[in-house]
């Protein structure tokens, strides 16, 4: 009984806030933590020209160390594949590169490849917080002020669109401040929808978005956002969330490292 009442109390502090009736009547009793933007377009921490650049060359360094994987991809975008190459040949300090072959490259792990770009790493540990499970932390590196260091997975929905029973139990929903809200669990019945609709949107060797975050070993680093912990009484946060609208002109190759994907089909 007593295990039975620990793992429901468990439950209440993660679900509690999403009762009206109990907000209203607690709210005044803990220290919120949020940060309070009146409007979306003061939401903006690091301008979205710089959020845009650091996923661009963070992509870019990930799809050229996997070079050899994208044959399919180059060649449907043949001007692509030469700026590759030629990005390829300037990386490795050659004058030449057999654009046919490569199997002379060296192949970093996802993570390498963040450090050698952005100079760190970030990876999912348990958390140092009491009862705060899993957390995010700088494995090496150094991360300076003003930085994208995650990016939150998952399912975006629009306000209208059904996830009653994937919010059942599910503490990974993150609401933005135009009522759209992302699904970052992965696991259960929010893992079945983001892979559902992920395949529904590939376009042959074209992937729309990142299934890898689903799974242990991720392909984009930086996809570990929904994991980072609010802050406690005793330790402040050093991170904040801020939303950034991926642009209709990012690279269609670059797609493949995207953790999230619409629910609704018709919206991109």
């Amino acid at each position: 009984q007593a295990a039975m009442l620990r793992e429901l109390q468990r439950r209440w502090r993660s679900y509690k806030y999403r009762f009206v009736p109990w907000l209203a009547l607690n709210l005044r009793r803990q220290r919120r933590t949020l940060r309070y933007v009146p409007e979306s377009s003061q939401d903006k921490i690091i301008a979205d020209e710089d959020v845009f650049e650091t996923l661009l060359k963070t992509f870019r360094a990930l799809f050229i160390n996997d070079l050899s994987r994208q044959a399919d991809i180059l060649a449907l975008l043949p001007e692509v594949k030469c700026q590759y190459l030629e990005l390829l040949s300037v990386e490795q300090k050659r004058s030449e590169v057999n654009a046919c072959h490569h199997q002379g490259q060296h192949v970093f792990s996802p993570e390498e490849v963040l450090f050698n770009t952005l100079g760190f790493t970030v990876s999912r540990d348990r958390s140092s917080l009491v009862s705060a499970g899993t957390g995010v932390f700088v494995t090496r590196g150094f991360v300076p002020r003003g930085t994208v260091v995650s990016m939150y997975p998952g399912t975006v929905y629009r306000k209208h669109e059904p996830i009653f029973f994937q919010s059942l139990g599910n503490p990974f929903i993150f609401r933005c401040i135009d009522g759209v809200l992302i699904d970052g669990n992965d696991k259960g019945l929010s893992r079945s929808v983001y892979r559902s609709c992920s395949r529904r949107d590939q376009l042959g060797p074209f992937q729309m978005s990142d299934e890898s975050w689903l799974t242990a070993t991720l392909q984009n680093p930086l996809a570990v956002g929904q994991y980072v912990n609010n802050c406690s009484h005793e330790k402040a946060a050093n991170v904040c969330y801020q939303e950034f609208d991926m642009p209709g002109h990012f690279p269609v190759e670059l797609k493949q490292y995207l953790p999230n994907i619409v629910y609704s089909h018709d919206i991109e």
